[in-house]
């Protein structure tokens, strides 16, 4: 089971902070190796990065053994809650810089909160010190990683600051948002088109269809309030991400849900289907627009998945 940040002590913290300068100097090390074909620059800035990576894990492991002896013990991310699992873009091949630069700049975000959040821990000066060193050290890297884009990818590219902010609203609104109403807009036509078709009864389609995104939303919600804190990965705080996803669910159902307070039932359900193919636009747009993924494959692969469900709903309501 993986440990709460607010349980590590100051063996622990240094411990993991060796575990992730060691992690990030050989994933620096595999991005420049796979861009140095295409992007020689972009090679020599990780390369760089990879041996200060290194450095500061010489620098940790210095200190670990002036304060707590030889053995350190082997923490990763994993083993503490907190950290976003990354997507593994060094084992792919060409690598796109563009996604190479992104991931960089979230990992030395997440490991500048780290140790950040670590300095509030630790009590001893040498550690502290050591620690805001290497914080100061990660806003630098974001700084490489930022400067990648504005040679290899579009001209004129927003400011740092403006970008860092939009990823923060992507990752803290915009990504909970979505979650919340693909699964709303999808999971709820099962039950609600099978009622539909079971009852031929507007009210009682209108309850089942009301149930099924309330109790989904509460379940999203706290699903998500309970996932991640937020201290390390700059998510945000977990009530609000929560709110968001149960809000978004729960409106992602009750949308095709409401047609059914009219009581004529093919009217009802020919404005529901309409509403239904309208959610999944606004999720395909909502996809292209933030996550980078291109409208039509987007919409394909939204459709396909309400197309599914919505089949299931039908054909079993008709049985």
């Amino acid at each position: 089971m993986a440990k709460s940040f607010a349980d590590l002590t100051e063996r622990e913290i240094l411990a993991l902070a060796i575990s992730l300068e060691e992690e990030h100097a050989r994933i620096y090390a595999d991005y420049a190796d796979g861009l140095k074909e295409n992007f020689p620059a972009s090679a020599k800035v990780f390369t760089e990065m990879a041996e200060e990576e290194n450095e500061h894990r010489r620098r940790l492991i210095e200190l670990f053994r002036q304060k707590f002896g030889d053995h350190i013990p082997l923490i990763r991310r994993n083993d503490v809650r907190g950290f976003v699992t990354h997507e593994p873009l060094w084992m792919v091949r060409p690598l796109g810089l563009d996604k190479v630069r992104k991931q960089a700049e979230a990992m030395e975000f997440e490991t500048r909160r780290f140790y950040e959040r670590a300095i509030e821990r630790a009590t001893d000066a040498s550690i502290r010190k050591l620690l805001g060193d290497l914080a100061a050290a990660e806003r630098s890297h974001i700084s490489l990683a930022q400067q990648l884009g504005s040679e290899f990818l579009t001209p004129g590219a927003v400011a740092a600051e403006e970008e860092t902010r939009r990823r923060m609203f992507v990752l803290q609104i915009v990504q909970p948002g979505l979650a919340g109403l693909m699964d709303g807009s999808v999971s709820t036509l099962a039950p609600l088109f099978a009622a539909a078709f079971a009852t031929h009864s507007t009210w009682e389609t209108f309850l089942v269809g009301m149930a099924a995104s309330v109790g989904a939303g509460v379940s999203m919600g706290f699903a998500e309030a309970l996932s991640d804190d937020g201290q390390l990965t700059g998510r945000g705080h977990p009530l609000l991400r929560g709110i968001i996803t149960g809000a978004m669910t729960a409106l992602g159902g009750i949308g095709h849900t409401l047609p059914y307070l009219i009581s004529d039932f093919w009217t009802a359900t020919s404005l529901a289907i309409a509403i239904v193919l309208v959610e999944l636009w606004a999720i395909a747009w909502i996809r292209a627009r933030y996550m980078d993924t291109k409208f039509l494959r987007a919409a394909f692969e939204v459709v396909v998945g309400g197309l599914i469900v919505f089949g299931a709903g039908v054909l079993i309501g008709s049985a």
